[in-house]
């Protein structure tokens, strides 16, 4: 009886890991993509989910009221060669009902998207590896091209990353095209084969076309800091960060304001 007692923890080791379990491709930081894509006929499924406390006015009492805007992402990658992956995302961005007026718009709206990811080199082969990002997306409102330079570095046990990220958006309902950015950088720390340690962050700035004479708060460029952590159980893992805002510290939070106090975005990863 001593001994079977570790047989079931010894066989869920064995087979977390295990070279089939290890191909999997998690991110540790979820705003800030790694390098690494999947192996060639390999295939994942991700799950992102934002949560961001807004105001909005409140149609029954026409206060200015706290609420939980969300944003959703299901990808669908697969590896077509080593250092070529692609993937497939539907997005969906929900309104939070009638009950409330001049709502935030976060970062993503509701439609397809498409991207590929290139790594130039194999992992050590340059001193800082490279990878190249690039997305079409087609939302309800808007059609976008967005562009990504990848740089990663590792040191053992601990990756640093940075994302050169660019947008162009044009929207189908105005005669506007604007540029975003949103640069990310981020390090994380591989504490056991299981879990992971880091902190992530990252800047949006948006330039539209027909800017208004005084830019609101939602077009002027705000950043965000927090810790993340990763769950790694082979083919599924989990990884979750918690971002505060850290520029306008001062600001008073107002209906439309599409960047709250904070920004939580958790993502979990299946592999096959």
């Amino acid at each position: 009886m001593h001994k079977s007692r570790w047989i079931a923890p010894a066989i869920v080791v064995a087979v977390c890991s295990s070279s089939v379990f290890a191909r999997a491709n998690p991110r540790p930081l979820p705003f800030t993509y790694n390098y690494e894509t999947l192996p060639e006929g390999d295939a994942e499924v991700e799950q992102y989910v934002d949560l961001v406390p807004v105001k909005a006015e409140s149609q029954i009492s026409g206060a200015n009221v706290w609420y939980t805007a969300t944003q959703f992402q299901t990808e669908l990658e697969y590896g077509i060669t080593d250092r070529l992956e692609m993937a497939i995302y539907g997005a969906i961005a929900p309104r939070p009902g009638e009950q409330y007026v001049n709502t935030a718009v976060l970062t993503e709206g509701t439609g397809l998207k498409e991207r590929l990811r290139l790594r130039l080199a194999d992992e050590g082969a340059w001193p800082i590896d490279v990878a190249l990002y690039g997305e079409v997306v087609e939302y309800e409102d808007e059609f976008e091209l967005e562009a990504k330079i990848i740089l990663q570095k590792r040191i053992g046990d601990l990756r640093v990353a940075a994302n050169l990220w660019a947008e162009r958006e044009w929207l189908y309902s105005a005669n506007q095209q604007d540029w975003v950015i949103n640069p990310t950088l981020g390090a994380t720390y591989q504490v056991t084969p299981l879990f992971s340690v880091g902190i992530d962050s990252w800047l949006r700035d948006e330039f539209p076309s027909s800017p208004p004479p005084t830019r609101p708060f939602s077009l002027r460029p705000q950043a965000f800091v927090g810790p993340a952590v990763m769950f790694d159980f082979g083919k599924i893992w989990w990884s979750t960060a918690v971002y505060a805002r850290v520029t306008e510290l001062d600001h008073t939070a107002a209906p439309n304001d599409n960047y709250g106090p904070i920004w939580v975005r958790s993502v979990v990863g299946v592999g096959f």
